[in-house]
């Protein structure tokens, strides 16, 4: 009779538990299961996000992987990234489309103009490229220029060079950050677009800026110089041209 009173006991605890379990699962819902997947759905999401960030293709990575060109063929081939830029000396419009690696530009304002200028100028295998802005990447850039969410508060320049650099590592690029506009900021700007001996070592100065201030300082910066320095002040719709007949001469 002990024994069975005993084993009564232990199925009733059992069955206290087994109901106390239940109660916890039933007090759970589905609304509160629901609610703990999708925390953790959106954990998972955050998680692959930053994966994401940080596994990124890096422009050296690319660079690397397109390796420098020494010397630019005419060859037609795949894997020839001036076959068709070279076209244009095949079809006569050019002499010797080579030396445009012994030309140096500088763009000030790498915003909605400047920014396509010297992507343009980058795929086109320009030797060196000068770039001069003050700003940072905003998110509000992504609409229209070619710089990536993630590059968000690094500044312009540099943001362009990490870009451009990818694009195509044969170009030697320079970022500056700077206000032109300021006393500081003109004389370093006049001293970078100079040697040694204080001559130009820029053979075109692109003004892709959006005030007066800005262009009258660049004329002046220009006029100063020892040697002769060709200043373009560059407009959308200019921009829009050239990137339309460069289309057209593309084969």
């Amino acid at each position: 009779m002990a024994e069975s009173r005993g084993s009564d006991g232990q199925t009733e605890t059992l069955r206290d538990e087994l109901e106390s379990l239940q109660d916890q699962v039933n007090s759970m819902g589905t609304t509160k299961i629901e609610q703990q997947a999708k925390e953790l759905q959106q954990q998972i999401q955050e998680s692959r996000n930053k994966m994401e960030a940080v596994t990124a293709i890096q422009p050296s990575e690319l660079a690397q992987g397109r390796g420098k060109v020494q010397k630019m063929s005419g060859e037609v081939t795949d894997s020839n990234p001036y076959s068709r830029l070279m076209a244009l000396q095949r079809m006569g419009i050019v002499k010797d489309y080579e030396r445009i690696r012994d030309q140096t530009i500088a763009v000030v304002g790498i915003g909605g103009v400047g920014s396509v200028a010297a992507e343009m100028l980058t795929r086109c295998g320009v030797g060196r490229l000068l770039m001069y802005d003050y700003d940072k990447v905003e998110l509000a850039n992504m609409n229209r220029l070619f710089f990536r969410p993630e590059q968000s508060g690094l500044t312009k320049t540099d943001a362009a060079a990490q870009t451009l650099s990818s694009i195509n590592p044969d170009v030697q690029l320079e970022s500056y950050t700077m206000n032109i506009t300021t006393i500081d900021g003109f004389e370093a700007f006049k001293s970078s677009i100079c040697n040694s001996v204080g001559e130009s070592r820029v053979d075109m100065v692109l003004s892709c800026v959006d005030n007066y201030e800005a262009r009258m300082t660049i004329n002046q910066a220009g006029a100063s110089r020892q040697t002769s320095m060709q200043c373009e002040h560059v407009c959308l719709q200019e921009i829009l041209l050239m990137r339309k007949h460069s289309t057209q001469l593309s084969p």
